[in-house]
């Protein structure tokens, strides 16, 4: 069956994009060509996982509160309390605190420094 193979972030302000998620999650990005469009690094080869884009965005910002109206792609954590503070000190924000997912782990929904939501998961299987 077909699977995710790319993800893209939109960004307002893509250098400061960049910072946040290299800050957050050690990503590395490429430019890609002679367009503002850089590739990005999540991982190292045969770690599960996908890599992305990052581009500007070419409207306005989702604004606060409104529904989500795209993939929300969720990052897998060591620590969610440590992950927050980390996207907090980097000028991001929780937008759903940590929650259990029972048998599973520990999930929050954070906003990047571009308005966006991302997930990150704890694994934890006695989460309740």
């Amino acid at each position: 069956m077909p699977r995710p193979i790319h993800f893209e972030i939109h960004a307002e302000n893509p250098e400061r994009a960049q910072r946040f998620y290299t800050g957050m999650f050690g990503w590395t990005f490429t430019a890609w060509g002679d367009q503002q469009y850089w590739l990005i690094k999540t991982g190292d080869p045969g770690q599960p996982g996908i890599d992305g884009g990052l581009l500007p965005r070419p409207g306005p910002a989702p604004i606060q509160g409104q529904g989500v109206n795209a993939f929300v792609c969720t990052v897998d954590v060591a620590n969610v309390d440590q992950a927050v503070s980390r996207a907090q000190s980097l000028g991001g924000s929780v937008a759903l605190p940590k929650m259990p997912v029972p048998g599973i782990g520990w999930l929050v929904y954070v906003i990047d420094t571009e308005g966006n939501i991302f997930g990150m998961m704890q694994n934890d299987p006695g989460a309740k």
